[in-house]
């Protein structure tokens, strides 16, 4: 029986529940791995007030450094989250030869390379499985599942709180803000739900999947990135007209050796795998080559999904015995050659518009006119019904055209054109 001795920072409820699942499935785990997890400490700041009586002997401190500089620890499991400390706390375990699992996508997003450079000097490994879809083993399968295909593209829900609300739009015909609440009172939202909403938590995600799908380490704060803040009841109403729905999406592709990575929400057809996807599940779908396409789902959050992932990458770690770190390619920090990435302005895709414009005739040839100018095609035209406001809204459809000249003309439209009242919707569409 192999022993692996644990430290632990952070006992929030992820924490909470890696200790209660390593204590459930003990004997499960022995018996079918041959690996013991002992906890040696666990460190929070809450304990400053108040420590947990359930925990039994385990030392339980509120100063990382009594973990960090303990020889007997062979892993830091690192749960706090966020930059700063956890960054610092990450280097000073792999220093004092103590392996690391993290389930900090902010960290790994930022300041992965630091970290696998600093992983490969003192031969140790940094294990993140968590940080993406929590419990689903996105990161395992593409450094090991399907290692040696070449991905085209990444699309992915991947953001529980952002799904539950689209979703509940789309079903019960709740207002934005309604489904906000509902997600909030569901506990699937922050009180502060901001990182969720605006896109972040995605971005983050998306950086950590565009360098190990292309082998390219982007800033997250390069990723072009829109929430769902703007997203009504009346567009996904239209776009279930239309055939398609709106999920958030995180899309990265490669096109030769130009890279592109995007956060937004994105009409997709109703009938594509990703569009059932529904409630707080997220989903992956890789484009890989020869293979085709792989989708990957389940539960990108919750205590237990989260605790599901951090205990797989420990017995992860605990087989893999004395297998040399400089080996384990989840943390090579080496990029490809040659791979550009691209700006938001450069890329095309079809957009979906709707404007709130004034019900009389030319008021489509004056959009038609701008969108000419800017060399963007017009697909398809919807007009609603005739409105006793004298206002309606109007569906355009365009054509692939490049993102720049898009938010040109739209802001053209809306600046000059009188007949339009007020700012144009825009939404990405994808033909998956």
């Amino acid at each position: 029986m192999k022993t692996l001795r644990l430290g632990l920072i952070g006992y929030g409820n992820v924490g909470a529940g890696v200790v209660e699942f390593l204590d459930s499935k003990r004997q499960h785990i022995q018996g079918k791995f041959g690996v013991d997890f002992q906890w040696k400490g666990i460190c929070d700041l809450r304990f400053r007030t108040k420590k947990p009586k359930n925990l039994g002997k385990i030392l339980l401190t509120d100063d990382a450094s009594a973990l960090l500089n303990d020889p007997s620890i062979d892993v830091i499991v690192e749960l706090i989250g966020g930059l700063h400390p956890a960054r610092e706390f990450v280097l000073e375990a792999l220093k004092n030869g103590k392996h690391v699992v993290t389930a900090n996508k902010a960290l790994i997003a930022q300041c992965g390379k630091e970290l696998f450079k600093a992983a490969r000097q003192y031969k140790r490994n940094i294990y993140f499985e968590t940080s993406v879809l929590a419990g689903v083993p996105i990161i395992k399968t593409l450094t090991e599942g399907i290692a040696g295909n070449q991905y085209n593209g990444i699309f992915g829900i991947i953001n529980g709180t952002c799904n539950y609300i689209l979703s509940l739009m789309a079903e019960e015909g709740m207002s934005f803000e309604q489904a906000v609440k509902a997600a909030q009172a569901k506990g699937f939202a922050e009180t502060d739900p901001t990182l969720d909403i605006n896109g972040m938590d995605s971005a983050y995600k998306l950086t950590i999947l565009t360098y190990l799908a292309f082998g390219k380490f982007i800033q997250t704060k390069d990723i072009h990135t829109e929430g769902i803040t703007h997203i009504s009841h009346e567009d996904i109403q239209y776009a279930k007209e239309l055939g398609l729905c709106i999920k958030l999406l995180g899309i990265a592709k490669q096109n030769e050796s130009k890279i592109e990575a995007r956060v937004h929400p994105t009409l997709i057809s109703k009938h594509h795998p990703l569009a059932s996807i529904n409630g707080v599940l997220n989903a992956v779908l890789m484009e890989a080559d020869p293979l085709g396409d792989v989708l990957l789902s389940g539960e990108g959050a919750g205590q237990m999904a989260a605790a599901s992932g951090v205990v797989s990458d420990l017995i992860n770690l605990a087989t893999r015995g004395d297998c040399d770190p400089l080996s384990f390619i989840g943390n090579y920090y080496h990029e490809a050659p040659g791979l550009k990435f691209m700006n938001i302005d450069h890329i095309s895709t079809k957009f979906y518009v709707r404007f709130t414009a004034v019900d009389k005739p030319g008021v489509l040839s004056k959009i038609a006119g701008v969108f000419g100018r800017y060399g963007i095609s017009i697909n398809s035209v919807s007009q609603k019904a005739h409105s006793p406001s004298g206002v309606v809204p109007l569906i355009i459809i365009t054509d692939c055209a490049p993102e720049g000249k898009v938010r040109q003309a739209l802001t053209y439209i809306h600046d000059k054109l009188s007949v339009i009242k007020s700012r144009p919707v825009a939404i990405r569409m994808e033909n998956l």
